[in-house]
């Protein structure tokens, strides 16, 4: 970012934190805006390393009344979305002037460099263009990391970002200009006079209606200005325009269908989210046809759409008008389910191909009669959005764990006199799966009692059975290890009566799992039923979330990548196609981080065009919450998934694979000792962190735990991250590394693993996530937890552990032979720099909030303080579990 462009993000800083300012004094009074004002002060001041500045900062908040405490923490808080804000308008103007200056260099990442670039390195033109025809992208959005941020308050961001736009017109009157900033002053208003915290917990609904508001926002009209600039790049650098059927990108939801472990997502609940997403469809899609309507008056046809029509003197209006009624119709089937009818009239579309018909039939009468040019505006993008989005607008998934599958198919061999299914081990449990879905299971009567968890099972399959065949994608089974875990699912579905298709994709996520899934991958596609069942197209999730909770994130990306290899070779070796599904989380310790960076750090011939990733609700925001945003999101992504699949990265040396093994051994060992062996370390974790707190407040809709001890092991790894992330010791992304990196160095390996770093895409990526995180942390702040928190006998706890953050910090420099960490990423380190003095007061508050909370839990003043510093902490760090 060079010095004009930085001062026009400096600047918008500078016009909305003077703004908030103004209403501060003009809303809360001077004392307040004083308050406020001087601990900015002392905190950028403290931050400069003037410790006295420091201990006066730490003094003032911590004795302020709480409403006063919450009305400073409200205040630095919004300051941060601010921010944020102007750094989201930013990015979006920066693309803009890549792209209007034609003497500058591309965007790096855009699909002008990178395929300018491939070419220029030998990738002939019509590989290129075959494998862009090819692309298969799929994003997965879901809900159960917090998004914490309301709906009310994320369109009143999106109302800023839209007026900062206006701003930077250069053709404004002055009369303009103080109307805008009149309406900038009306919306930072607004948003101060509305209660970040919810009044009750949202229910998988509300986040699922939350989800779908992108769609409706930014997807709908991203998809088709999107692939207008893909095609122009295509034509620029092959001679070939996008195929009219080609739809680089899909989407899928886990909102609504995602069940593991949270009863709140019932079968009714399904039901209810597809309902919804087929009305929006079935509305937006009428929006446009109505559009065309009004475009479409030409009187002439083709021979092909006079004959549907007859002597009608306005074809296109008169075949769009029955259209119109279709949608109509469509749309009030949609309602119909929404409501629990199932009266619904057969005169609406139930499949995409029933729209596309007449749409492609008006393509190609425009095309044959000499008005392609109208034939490839408004009518084109909404067959690419069909093509998209289809009827159902995202298709929902289904996850559930395997062991409830393993408890419904118990109940069906007791009702069928064939004993416990559950007892059985894994052999047995397999030839009778093989051998039922050979012969086809037949539906009987379930004649054994069952807890509401088994029934519920058996009735989410019912409900899928009734759904629309389009507004449901794959079925997930969280914690798959063996063969007996999808076979169960395949012969649910067909126990169950579902006709339509659906994939049933394991989840390898647990350690043991990532380490047997080849195994079990190659007895299933050695098996005929199953080859048939999947029609040689097999789909494999690994997460990221639970290996990385578990031995930590340098053994379970490692594990992950090997993972990977090893998926690739099984599928080769049998000769079918397959999909890997990365199931990524937000943050750095969840497999978070740069998208491009991480897509070329895959396994050689993982991606092969084809690439499906889960984007997490705390991250949806900034990557699809504005226009601008999303144009660039799905850009990177097209231009990622092309350069791994052309340019795959060398398989790593025998030397690196053995070092890297050592590493991750070693690594895994250090952070077990602390989180899983260390009696002390379940006891200073609840008091360092909010994580017992979060658990009562209006957040998401799933439990913090699988289970019910609340242990450690239990815990999820959503709020295992948001707690680290939330007193700034970011540990999860780090633990173990240090320890083991420091051990190679001092053994005169320092440049051996620098040449990994240089050369080895995967662990350069690796130690480029780990550094970041180190970057974003903050010891003092977490110190300052550990005082005020944490009793007396578990405070070594701490000190051990900010010692082996220090140690970490200085091993990575070794690596990546930086002086100072983000040394080659300027822009984040300043970001960073300047949030900083604004995240602090909000930690110094939360500390005193939860040491007040933990007296009186009951305080209701209190909670909602917290949940204000949570908020702020969130905007601070960009992201949150």
């Amino acid at each position: 970012m060079n010095q004009t462009t930085d001062a026009r993000l400096r600047s918008d800083v500078r016009l909305l934190g003077a703004l908030l300012g103004d209403i501060l004094r003009e809303q809360e009074g001077d004392e307040l805006f004083q308050t406020v004002e001087s601990v900015r002060a002392l905190s950028k001041r403290a931050r400069e390393g003037n410790n006295e500045d420091n201990a006066r900062l730490t003094g003032i908040l911590s004795s302020l009344p709480v409403g006063t405490a919450l009305s400073v923490a409200r205040a630095f808080s919004h300051f941060l979305n601010l921010a944020n804000i102007a750094e989201q308008h930013h990015r979006v103007r920066r693309r803009r002037d890549y792209r209007r200056d034609s003497t500058e260099k591309p965007q790096p990442g855009s699909c002008e460099e990178t395929f300018g670039r491939l070419i220029a390195s030998g990738i002939p033109p019509e590989k290129l263009y075959s494998i862009i025809c090819k692309l298969n992208i799929e994003l997965v959005l879901t809900s159960h990391p917090t998004e914490i941020t309301r709906r009310t308050l994320l369109q009143k961001h999106n109302q800023l970002a839209t007026a900062l736009s206006e701003f930077d017109r250069q053709d404004l009157t002055e009369p303009q200009r103080e109307g805008l900033l009149d309406g900038i002053r009306r919306t930072i208003l607004s948003i101060w006079l509305t209660e970040e915290i919810r009044g009750k917990r949202p229910t998988p609904v509300d986040e699922a209606r939350g989800g779908l508001y992108y769609f409706e926002q930014t997807l709908w009209d991203a998809i088709p200005a999107f692939l207008r600039t893909l095609e122009a790049c295509l034509q620029k650098h092959t001679g070939s325009p996008l195929p009219l059927h080609a739809a680089p990108f899909r989407f899928g939801s886990w909102m609504g269908g995602d069940r593991d472990g949270n009863p709140n997502v019932t079968p009714e609940v399904t039901r209810q989210v597809c309902g919804l997403a087929r009305w929006i469809a079935a509305d937006l899609y009428s929006r446009e046809v109505q559009l065309l309507l009004s475009e479409l008056s030409l009187v002439k046809c083709s021979d092909e759409l006079r004959k549907r029509v007859g002597t009608s003197r306005e074809p296109y209006r008169t075949l769009l008008r029955e259209v119109r009624r279709r949608l109509q119709v469509t749309l009030e089937n949609a309602e119909k389910q929404l409501t629990g009818r199932t009266d619904v009239d057969s005169a609406g579309y139930e499949i995409s191909d029933e729209l596309a018909e007449p749409l492609l039939l008006c393509y190609r009468s425009l095309k044959e009669t000499g008005a392609g040019i109208i034939a490839d505006g408004r009518l084109l993008d909404l067959i690419r959005r069909l093509n998209c989005f289809g009827l159902s607008l995202v298709r929902l998934e289904l996850r559930q764990e395997a062991g409830r599958h393993t408890e419904a198919m118990d109940a069906i061999t007791q009702s069928l006199g064939l004993g416990s299914y559950a007892s059985w081990d894994e052999e047995k449990r397999t030839e009778f799966l093989v051998q039922q879905l050979e012969e086809g299971p037949v539906p009987s009567r379930l004649t054994v009692d069952m807890e509401d968890h088994v029934r519920d099972v058996f009735e989410t399959f019912s409900v899928a059975a009734n759904l629309n065949q389009e507004s449901l994608g794959s079925y997930i089974i969280s914690m798959a290890q063996w063969p007996s875990d999808i076979l169960a699912v395949e012969y649910l579905i067909r126990y169950t009566g579902i006709r339509h298709p659906m994939q049933v994709v394991p989840l390898f996520e647990s350690m043991n799992a990532l380490r047997v899934a080849e195994k079990t991958l190659d007895r299933l596609l050695s098996t005929p039923v199953y080859r048939t069942l999947i029609q040689d197209n097999v789909q494999v999730m690994i997460g990221y979330s639970d290996s990385a909770k578990e031995a930590g994130l340098l053994t379970a990306g490692w594990e992950l990548y090997k993972t990977q290899e090893r998926v690739v070779a099984i599928c080769r070796k049998h000769g079918v196609e397959f999909t890997l599904f990365h199931g990524r989380g937000g943050t750095i310790g969840r497999g978070g981080g740069p998208a491009y960076g991480a897509i070329l750090s895959q396994g050689p011939g993982s991606v092969n065009a084809r690439l499906r990733v889960t984007e997490q609700g705390e991250v949806i925001q900034s990557k699809f919450g504005l226009l601008g945003i999303a144009l660039r999101t799905l850009e990177i992504y097209t231009s990622a998934v092309t350069e791994a699949t052309l340019v795959p990265p060398k398989p790593p040396s025998k030397v690196w694979r053995e070092r890297m093994e050592r590493l991750s051994t070693k690594a895994m060992e250090q952070y077990r000792n602390v989180v899983y062996e260390d009696p002390d370390f379940p006891a200073y974790f609840h008091a360092a962190t909010p994580e017992g707190e979060l658990g009562h407040l209006n957040i998401g809709s799933r439990p913090g735990h699988r289970k019910a001890d609340k242990g450690i092991l239990s815990l999820r790894a959503i709020p295992w991250n948001f707690a680290w992330t939330q007193n700034r010791l970011m540990l999860p992304s780090w633990l173990g590394v240090g320890e083991v990196l420091q051990d190679e160095i001092t053994n005169g390996n320092r440049e051996r693993l620098r040449e990994m770093y240089r050369d080895w895409p995967f662990f350069r990526s690796t130690m480029d996530l780990i550094e970041m995180a180190l970057a974003k942390a903050d010891v003092q702040i977490a110190a300052r937890y550990d005082e005020r928190l944490v009793p007396k006998g578990l405070k070594s706890s701490g000190e051990a552990l900010r010692a082996r953050f220090h140690d970490t910090v200085q091993a990575v420099l070794e690596v990546t032979d930086h002086q100072h960490l983000l040394e080659t990423n300027p822009v984040l380190r300043r970001s960073i720099d300047v949030r900083n003095p604004y995240v602090d007061p909000i930690n110094i508050v939360q500390v005193e909030v939860l040491h007040r909370l933990r007296t009186s839990q009951d305080d209701l003043q209190l909670q909602n303080a917290l949940l204000v510093t949570i908020n702020g902490l969130a905007a601070g760090m960009r992201n949150t579990g």
